[in-house]
C-alpha cells in the first residue's frame, strides 16, 4: 500500500515523485512504462537527435490528417524514464505572461496566471546565468547557455537581425520577441532532465518507489474514488493500492487513454468500445492541440555545420574534445539559434517561433542535402486554432490510440504557417549568409505564390512534439480536471502533465510541464 501513487514517469512525474516525497511519512510510487534512462544518447545533448524515434518512442502516427494531404505523420511521443525531457531538443522556453493570464482569466483556470506560475519556474530552475525576477538558481533543474556555438548558428542570429528581429539574450526575460541563442535543459554539459535533476537525488529515500517497465492499463475505482491502479509487468498483471491519491501524469496522449479504458470519458465513446461509464466526461481526450511546423533546409558551400561530424574521423575528434574538454559539436543540442516573431501584424503577443539547426538530415523524415552539407530551420505558429482528439482504437491497453490533431482545420493556422515560411526564407536571404549558402534545397525556388506556399507547408508540415489539452483544467462543462487538477466526479484521482494545458502556450512545452508537477506538489501536500 502507499499514499500516493503516481503514473507516468515524464517530466511532470519525475517532479512529483521527488517533491511528494519530501514529505517523510509518505509512501509514493512512481510507475513508468518505459525503462530507466540509460541509455547513453540520452545524456550527451547531440544525442537527442537519435531520439525523434526508435525503441525509446512509443512509434506513433497521427490518423490521416484531412486537410494535410490526408498523410499519417510520425507522432514521437516518449516511453523512457524522464519523458520527453529525456529525448527532445533541451530547448528551455516557458511562453508569454499572456498565455498563464489567459488560462487564469478567460479559460477559468484560478490560480494559474503568470504571477501565480512564476514561483513554480524559478523554483524549479538552477540556471548557469542569470539570476533575477525571471530566473531561479540552486533548483533541480539545470539551465545553461551553449558552450560553443557552431559558427552557423552565430550566423543565423545576425542575419535575423538584418531581417529587422531585435536581439534577445533571454527569451524568458523581459520580452519574448527577438532572436538569439535557446538555454537549454543541461548542465556541465549534460543532458538534465527531470528524471536526472529531481530523481537522481532521492537514490537513498526509503519512502521513494521507482518501477520501471510497468504499463499501466486501468485505475481502480471503488464507490466513485480511486483506490489504485493496474499494470503489466513482465507478461504479469498486478495492482497496487494508493490509501491518499492516485496521479496520472502520461502526457496528452496516455493520460486521456487511461482515463478512457477506465471508464472515464465521453460516455458514447466509451460505451461504442464495450467499457463501463464510470464518469461521463465530455473532455476526455478532446481539446488535443499542437504546434505544426515546417522545416526549410539549405545546402552549405563548405563544411561549416555539424554535418561534417558523420564521417569517422572528425566524430572521433568530436568524441574526443567532449571527454577531454566537455565542449565541441556532442556538447550542443544543434538547435542553438532561435527566435519568436509576429505572423500577424495586428497580435500584441509573439505568434512565431524558429528554430535553427546546424545541420541536415537530423529530424526523423527531415531529408539531409546531397553533399552532406547543410542547415535545417523550423517555423510554427504559436497558438493554432485547430483542436484535434485522442480516442480509443480498442479496449486493448496495448493497442495506440487514434491521435488527430486534426492539423489546420481552422484556415487562419495556415495563413500563419505560410507567413512563417515567408519569413524564414526571408531571413536565410540575408547578407549574412550569402557566403556559405550553395542553394536552398527545400523548398526550392519555385515557391512562388501562397498557393505554392500552402501546397509545401500541407505536404511537408509535421508535429513539433507539443500535444497539449486532452484533460484539460477548468470550470466548463468540457474541463476533464477543476484548477486543483482533480478530476471531476472522482475523488482521490488527479491529473498533472501537458494533458491539462487549457491551451497551448507560445513555446516549447517542457518547462511549462515541470512548473505543473511543482505547482501540483504543493496542491496535493496542501491537501494532506
Amino acid at each position: 500500500m502507499y499514499d500516493y501513487i503516481i503514473v507516468g514517469g515524464g517530466s511532470s512525474g519525475c517532479v512529483l515523485a521527488a517533491r511528494l516525497s519530501e514529505m517523510q511519512d509518505a509512501r509514493v510510487l512512481l510507475l513508468e512504462a518505459g525503462p530507466k534512462d540509460r541509455n547513453p544518447y540520452i545524456h550527451i545533448p547531440v544525442g537527442f537527435f537519435k531520439m525523434t524515434g526508435g525503441p525509446l518512442t512509443w512509434g506513433l502516427k497521427t490518423a490521416p490528417q484531412r486537410h494535410v494531404n490526408n498523410r499519417e505523420i510520425p507522432f514521437a511521443q516518449a516511453r523512457v524514464l524522464g519523458g520527453g525531457g529525456s529525448i527532445n531538443a533541451e530547448v528551455f522556453t516557458r511562453g508569454a505572461r499572456e498565455d498563464y493570464d489567459r488560462w487564469a482569466g478567460a479559460e477559468g483556470c484560478d490560480g494559474w496566471s503568470y504571477d501565480e506560475v512564476m514561483p513554480y519556474f524559478k523554483r524549479s530552475e538552477d540556471n548557469e546565468i542569470f539570476a533575477d525576477e525571471y530566473h531561479g538558481t540552486g533548483g533541480p533543474l539545470g539551465v545553461s547557455s551553449p558552450i560553443s556555438p557552431n559558427r552557423m548558428s552565430k550566423v543565423f542570429v545576425q542575419a535575423c537581425q538584418q531581417a529587422g528581429l531585435p536581439y534577445n539574450p533571454d527569451f524568458n526575460g523581459a520580452r519574448q520577441d527577438g532572436c538569439g541563442l535557446y538555454q537549454t535543459t543541461t548542465r556541465n554539459a549534460r543532458r538534465c532532465s527531470a528524471a536526472v535533476g529531481y530523481l537522481n537525488g532521492t537514490g537513498k529515500r526509503q519512502n521513494l518507489d521507482i518501477w520501471p517497465e510497468c504499463k499501466t492499463t486501468r485505475i481502480l475505482l471503488e464507490n466513485g474514488r480511486a483506490v489504485g491502479v493496474e499494470f503489466e509487468r513482465k507478461g504479469q498483471v498486478e495492482q497496487v493500492r494508493a490509501s491518499r491519491e492516485v496521479i496520472v501524469a502520461a502526457g496528452a496522449i496516455g493520460s486521456p487513454k487511461l482515463l478512457m479504458l477506465s471508464g472515464i470519458g465521453p460516455a458514447d465513446h466509451l460505451r461504442s468500445r464495450g467499457i463501463e461509464v464510470r464518469a461521463d466526461l465530455a473532455g476526455v481526450g478532446q481539446n488535443l492541440q499542437d504546434h505544426f511546423g515546417t522545416d526549410i533546409i539549405y545546402e552549405l558551400n563548405g563544411q561549416y555545420s555539424f554535418d561534417k561530424y558523420a564521417k569517422p574521423h572528425w566524430m572521433l575528434w568530436a568524441g574526443l574534445e567532449y571527454m577531454l574538454f566537455r565542449k565541441g559539436p556532442v556538447a550542443s543540442n544543434i538547435v542553438e539559434g532561435g527566435a519568436f516573431w509576429f505572423a500577424d501584424k495586428a497580435s500584441k503577443t509573439v505568434d512565431t517561433q524558429f528554430h535553427f539547426l546546424a545541420g541536415a538530415g537530423v529530424e526523423e523524415g527531415i531529408p539531409a542535402v546531397p553533399s552532406g552539407a547543410g542547415v535545417t530551420m523550423n517555423s510554427y505558429f504559436l497558438r493554432p486554432r485547430s483542436r484535434g482528439s485522442v480516442t480509443l482504437s480498442s479496449t486493448d491497453p496495448t493497442a495506440a490510440p487514434v491521435v488527430d490533431p486534426n492539423y489546420l482545420a481552422d484556415p487562419y493556422d495556415l495563413q500563419m504557417s505560410v507567413q512563417g515560411v515567408k519569413q524564414m526564407r526571408d531571413i536565410m536571404a540575408q547578407s549574412a549568409f550569402a557566403p556559405f549558402i550553395r542553394g536552398e534545397h527545400m523548398p526550392g525556388q519555385d515557391l512562388r505564390s501562397d498557393k505554392d506556399y500552402e501546397n509545401y507547408i500541407r505536404q511537408y508540415g509535421r508535429t513539433c512534439y507539443h500535444p497539449v489539452g486532452t484533460c484539460k483544467m477548468g470550470v466548463d462543462e468540457m474541463a476533464v480536471v477543476d484548477p486543483e487538477l482533480r478530476v471531476r466526479g472522482i475523488e482521490g484521482l488527479r491529473v498533472a502533465d501537458s494533458s491539462v494545458m487549457p491551451s497551448l502556450v507560445s513555446s516549447n512545452t517542457n518547462a511549462p510541464s515541470i512548473m505543473i508537477g511543482e505547482k501540483a506538489s504543493d496542491l496535493i501536500r496542501a491537501a494532506v
